[in-house]
């Protein structure tokens, strides 16, 4: 029994560089990390509670970083994080159930009721309740809401400045971050994950 380290897998690391060699421009060389000396053999007991072997914390330090540097970016919109990733959603899709909006952003209903209940104070979604379904509550946007789309547009490109990453580094790493997600989710139900720590 081990946890999960940083490249611990390296079969995962020749198969996104296979996968981002079939892109335009997209490099191949393999990432370095500081610890990798530690990745060849299999850990000891005490090495598996050590934080610089776990694949948890960087991934939970690099979103806490992230959505933390969106702050500032997104107060010009006056839109919390959250808020935003919902805006863009509705942006794509115009109107959608609570519950697709809920899968979409990997979020439940008990945190989606308080925030659409404030965006909609803010005049930029509305709920209705579905005329064919009166379970289904449909989140659409409103013009205030798709007009704040174009304000919007500078938020990627500040925070791509911000992440000092190439074109071929975030492709690999959004797929191995959408890849560890459905894996992630899949496991729920797989009971041979049981007892795996990360």
């Amino acid at each position: 029994m081990h946890s999960i380290p940083i490249l611990r897998n390296t079969t995962g690391v020749a198969e996104v560089n296979a996968w981002a060699a079939k892109g335009d421009g997209i490099m191949s060389e393999e990432p370095t990390f500081e610890h990798t000396q530690l990745f060849d053999h299999e850990l000891s007991p005490e090495e598996t509670v050590q934080l610089r072997n776990q694949l948890c914390f960087p991934l939970y330090a690099a979103a806490k970083e992230v959505v933390r540097r969106y702050g500032p970016i997104l107060d010009d919109l006056q839109l919390t994080y959250t808020q935003y990733i919902t805006m863009m959603v509705l942006w794509e899709k115009k109107t959608v159930s609570v519950s697709e909006l809920g899968n979409e952003l990997y979020l439940d209903s008990g945190t989606l009721t308080p925030l659409l209940k404030k965006m909609e104070a803010k005049n930029l979604v509305k709920r209705t309740r579905s005329a064919k379904d009166e379970r289904r509550v449909d989140v659409s946007i409103t013009p205030d809401g798709m007009a704040l789309r174009e304000r919007a547009f500078c938020v990627p490109v500040k925070m791509g400045s911000c992440m000092h990453l190439s074109d071929a580094e975030m492709a690999q790493l959004a797929y191995l971050l959408d890849k560890l997600i459905r894996n992630v989710r899949k496991s729920q139900t797989d009971s041979s994950c049981s007892g795996v720590s990360a």
